[in-house]
């Protein structure tokens, strides 16, 4: 679930692959690229050292992270436009850079989930094999924290979270034991909620499906940056930006956002036409064409390079025809 290594070790996720499914589209003279998730710039320091003809429009919600990568893009500064906007913002970001929201764009890169570098900064909260202040936002300007959301929701609203984001199977009897525990202390730190999860989920549930806290933590992270309505929102713009030719790759790292893409990318790729019918209506074909064959993993020596890139899997369309709405 996340894009980039910091670092010496800096490595960006599935590159090659990436490069080899946007690189038609971005090698077409004044291609312009939207990096939706931009992290640390690793994905586009690349694209824009290959294809000197492009324009970058990076967004990203974090302010430290779009900080790091100006500096490391600056070489490109008069090939590049960033953004502080969440990626269902991508219209508003095209109009910052002076483009059209629709038709105006050859080539997308959609990296999701909290970058290497939220997670290897401690104090943000994400990890929880470190203690730190319960965060986990990934724009720390604005919004709610994960303690917020411990402390204040009700026994459903909490469940609900930990079952539908995290897919924990013991979301209610997690949410007894955090209201119960708040009741004598807020929650703070995650190291107060590591020592809750080991207490209430049981020893042998704990032996199997890795470290008993990765659900719930997966499910605050969610629901504290609303990742699944913005990808909602964000997934039918980035379609429409696209001009006809132009690519979008988008990498997932946990089987609630595959899902949402799968499901946003289905009715784009299937024609309209009445299956009854022997030829295919003038404007009822599909929109776009599938690039990968179902979600693409990363390789053996890809995750060796980087175990980070273990979750991800890979969905990639073409835009063959304009669109209808």
């Amino acid at each position: 679930m996340n894009r980039e290594q910091d670092g010496p070790r800096h490595v960006p996720v599935l590159l090659q692959r990436a490069d080899a499914l946007l690189g038609p589209a971005l090698a077409e003279p004044g291609a312009v690229y939207v990096d939706a998730t931009l992290g640390l710039g690793g994905h586009a320091e690349h694209f824009l050292r290959t294809y000197p003809n492009i324009h970058l429009v990076g967004l990203d919600r974090d302010t430290h992270a779009l900080a790091l990568a100006g500096a490391r893009l600056a070489p490109f500064a008069d090939r590049i436009t960033l953004v502080h906007i969440r990626y269902d913002g991508i219209a508003a970001a095209l109009k910052q850079a002076g483009l059209p929201t629709t038709g105006s764009v050859s080539a997308i890169l959609m990296d999701l989930g909290v970058s290497s570098m939220q997670l290897d900064e401690a104090e943000r909260g994400f990890a929880y094999s470190v203690d730190a202040p319960l965060d986990m936002r990934m724009d720390p300007t604005t919004g709610i924290t994960a303690a917020d959301v411990l402390n204040t929701y009700s026994h459903g609203d909490l469940a609900r979270v930990l079952k539908t984001y995290g897919e924990e199977r013991f979301a209610g009897k997690i949410a007894s034991a955090v209201l119960r525990r708040r009741q004598q202390k807020p929650f703070r730190t995650s190291a107060e909620l590591v020592e809750l999860l080991y207490a209430t989920i049981p020893a042998a549930a704990r032996r199997t499906g890795g470290h008993p806290a990765k659900r719930t933590f997966q499910a605050l992270r969610v629901e504290v940056n609303g990742e699944l309505d913005s990808l909602r929102a964000a997934l039918p713009a980035a379609l429409d930006s696209l001009r006809v030719g132009g690519r979008i790759v988008i990498m997932s790292y946990q089987s609630l956002e595959d899902r949402v893409v799968k499901q946003e990318l289905a009715p784009r790729t299937t024609s309209r036409t009445p299956v009854d019918l022997p030829v295919e209506l003038p404007g009822m074909g599909p929109e776009f064409k599938l690039l990968t064959r179902g979600a693409e993993k990363a390789t053996e020596q890809e995750i060796e390079e980087n175990p980070r890139a273990a979750p991800v899997r890979m969905r990639a369309v073409e835009r063959i025809q304009e669109g209808t709405t």
